[in-house]
């Protein structure tokens, strides 16, 4: 069982993507049993993580209970591609300053994830991005109802990742959750979680 690595700073997430290699994703999702692949949408989300003293967190955002997709679920900022965007990263960074006003100034992106592919319809492309603090952010009151962090330590421990089950449109489907305090990551997210942890830790 591999084990959480001792030393995590700027330098060594750095290092681990200046490193060629290649690492098979832990899950790609299951977007692809309900929808045939040419209706899945280009999205892109952010995996903002930010320099806390000695240490790195991730940045989590609580989407807002009106929303149409994924309401009141936890997510990285991040959403839909648009016609103008260069790449997945400059569709990372649009929407997360929409969302919650980082500005893409303040982000070093690091490198991309495996494609995660939705039950709502997207191919989404995890962006890893190092955020220089100060923080100051804004979030989107429409979309955004909390912005919160996990140490990244936390994160990278076996010991706090779950494999759950349930029935969604009469299958039954495995998902990942990392729970944290008052927060239950899981589904999407916590699928990403478990990509970066397998890229991290190889």
């Amino acid at each position: 069982m591999k084990k959480e690595p001792s030393g995590l700073n700027r330098e060594w997430l750095r290092g681990r993507f200046a490193q060629p290699r290649e690492v098979s994703p832990v899950t790609t999702g299951d977007g692809h049993l309900f929808r045939e692949a040419d209706d899945l949408r280009p999205a892109a989300v952010l995996v903002p993580v930010i320099e806390r003293g000695d240490d790195l967190s991730v940045l989590f955002t609580r989407r807002t209970d009106h929303l149409n997709d994924h309401a009141g679920q936890i997510s990285f900022p991040g959403g839909r591609a648009e016609p103008h965007d260069r790449s997945a990263a400059h569709t990372a960074l649009r929407e997360t300053e929409e969302e919650i006003g980082l500005a893409a100034d303040r982000v070093e992106i690091l490198g991309s994830l495996s494609e995660y592919l939705t039950v709502t319809g997207y191919r989404v492309t995890p962006v890893v991005g190092l955020v220089r603090s100060p923080l100051e952010l804004k979030p989107d009151d429409f979309e955004v109802a909390e912005i919160f962090e996990v140490p990244l330590g936390f994160l990278l421990d076996p010991a706090n990742h779950q494999r759950n089950s349930v029935t969604y449109s009469g299958r039954r489907r495995n998902y990942y959750a990392m729970p944290y305090g008052q927060y239950y990551i899981w589904g999407a997210t916590a699928g990403m979680l478990m990509n970066f942890y397998t890229f991290l830790t190889a």
